[in-house]
C-alpha cells in the first residue's frame, strides 16, 4: 500500500503545503518533488503539459516524499480517469459549482460499489497488485469552489460523498463576485464568501483548501483553517530565484 502522507497529515488536522507544476518540465517535478514538500500538483488546467510530459512528471515523482496529484483541465470521466491510471494521489477538479458537478468527480475518481471509475490502469501498476484494495482510501479529492455560485452551493457540494474537500480558487471568485482579483484583500464579500466555504467543510466534515499566492499568503490562510494549500509554482520559483540572483550579481559589480 502507498500511504497519501499529505491526506493523512489533513485529516489530521494539519496543513499539507504544495507546489504547482506548471511549466510542462518532468525535470523540474523532479526537483521539486525532492524538497521536502508535501506535494505537488500537475496542472493540466493552465500549465504546459501533454500527455506523455505529464506521465513523465508522475514517472519522475515515483520514489520522492511528495505526492504526486494533478489538477486535471475540466471536469470529464475520461480526462480525471486518465490521470488516476497513470498514477496521480490526488485529483483537483475545477470549476465545480453543484452537488450534481460534485457527484461526476467522484463517479469519475472512486472505483464501484462508491463510484463509477472504470476498472483497469496503466503505470499506477507500480502501486502493486494490491493497488485497488486501497486507492479509495488514499487517494484525495478536491473539488474547486471558484464562485459566487459554488460558495451558496458549499454544503451541498462538499457533502458529496467521495468528495475529500475543497481547493478554493480565490482569483476566479473575486471575478465572479464582481471584482478584480487585486481587489480581493480589501473587499468583504470575499472574506464573507471564504469564511462560508471555511463553515461548510466543518459542518460535514471535509478538507479546506486555498490557492495560495505566495509562501507568505500560504501561511496566513493555514491560520485561517484552510489545510489543502499550494504555496507557489515552478514558474515562481524559477523567475523569483533568477531575480535574486541577478539582483545580487548587479549589486556587486556596481
Amino acid at each position: 500500500m502507498i500511504l497519501n502522507t499529505a491526506k493523512q497529515k489533513m485529516l489530521a488536522g494539519q496543513p499539507a503545503f504544495g507546489f504547482g507544476l506548471g511549466m510542462g518540465s518532468p525535470l523540474i517535478a523532479e526537483l521539486l518533488s525532492r524538497s521536502g514538500i508535501d506535494f505537488v500538483m500537475i496542472d493540466r488546467q493552465h500549465g504546459s503539459w501533454g500527455d506523455d510530459s505529464a506521465i513523465a512528471a508522475l514517472v519522475a515523482i515515483t520514489g520522492s516524499p511528495a505526492i504526486p496529484m494533478a489538477r486535471v483541465a475540466r471536469n470529464d470521466y475520461t480526462l480525471i480517469g486518465r490521470l488516476l491510471d497513470e498514477g496521480a494521489m490526488g485529483i483537483i477538479v475545477p470549476m465545480v459549482d453543484t452537488p450534481e458537478q460534485a457527484q461526476a468527480v467522484a463517479d469519475a475518481c472512486r472505483l464501484p460499489p462508491t463510484g463509477k471509475r472504470s476498472w483497469g490502469w496503466g503505470r499506477a501498476k507500480v502501486y502493486g497488485a494490491d493497488y485497488p484494495t486501497w486507492i479509495d482510501e488514499q487517494l484525495f479529492v478536491a473539488v474547486q469552489l471558484e464562485s459566487a455560485e459554488a460558495v451558496e452551493n458549499a454544503e451541498a457540494i462538499l457533502g458529496t460523498p467521495g468528495i475529500d474537500g475543497c481547493w478554493t480558487g480565490p482569483s476566479d471568485l473575486s471575478l465572479s463576485l464582481g471584482f478584480p482579483p487585486a481587489q480581493m484583500d480589501e473587499r468583504e464579500e470575499h472574506a464573507q464568501a471564504l469564511e462560508k466555504i471555511l463553515q461548510a467543510c466543518k459542518n460535514t466534515g471535509k478538507i479546506p483548501g486555498f490557492a495560495g499566492r505566495s509562501v507568505d499568503d500560504a501561511l496566513h490562510r493555514a491560520k485561517q483553517g484552510f489545510r489543502f494549500l499550494t504555496a507557489t509554482n515552478d514558474g515562481s520559483i524559477l523567475e523569483k530565484g533568477a531575480g535574486a540572483a541577478v539582483s545580487q550579481l548587479s549589486s556587486s559589480s556596481a
